[in-house]
């Protein structure tokens, strides 16, 4: 018969293992949630403004240029139009709710990456009336992609730079293109 303490030693070392390895599973996952499209505090549509009304991603955006995220703009920045605009819905009341309160929306965050990975999700943003992460953001999908799509790429880095976006990544399969 095992003594009660060493009971309890196995008890402890077995609930880490299985710990660990959920945590390890969990971490493994982290960007892979294709087809992922929260329902978020506010229907935003970027395909509405960015796609349709074609207002420039720096305008709401304005961070991006100088930071790896383009980040969320204040409530101020759309109220710069909402509090001119005549049409009124729903969404645009609890955005006039939450300025009024002073409270930032609760906003879901829809690309999980890694901080040390570089990847722009703005490609076809201006066409999602609702964001969802198309593709699993795994290194293998992106690597397939540099791959197979080089020159597109460097067509979209030329874009990129265009439009003040100095860290777009080069094609290629360099790892320093993408990790920090």
């Amino acid at each position: 018969m095992m003594r009660p303490g060493a009971l309890l030693l196995a008890a402890a070392l077995l609930m880490t293992a299985v710990s660990g390895g959920v945590v390890a599973r969990e971490m493994s996952r982290v960007g892979v949630h294709q087809g992922y499209a929260p329902v978020q505090p506010i229907a935003f549509s970027h395909k509405l403004h960015a796609g349709d009304s074609q207002i420039p991603c720096l305008y709401c955006h304005f961070g991006a240029r100088t930071s790896r995220h383009a980040g969320i703009p204040p409530l101020n920045v759309c109220m710069n139009c909402h509090s001119i605009l005549t049409k009124q819905t729903v969404e645009i009341e609890k955005l006039k709710e939450a300025v009024q309160r002073g409270q930032p929306i609760a906003w879901t965050k829809v690309h999980n990456l890694p901080d040390f990975v570089y990847f722009s999700h703005s490609q076809p943003v201006e066409t999602m009336a609702r964001v969802r992460q198309d593709a699993p953001l795994t290194m293998g999908w992106c690597l397939d992609c540099h791959k197979k799509r080089g020159p597109d790429l460097l067509r979209a880095r030329q874009a990129a730079l265009k439009r003040g976006d100095p860290r777009a990544p080069l094609p290629g399969l360099d790892c320093g293109k993408c990790h920090y």
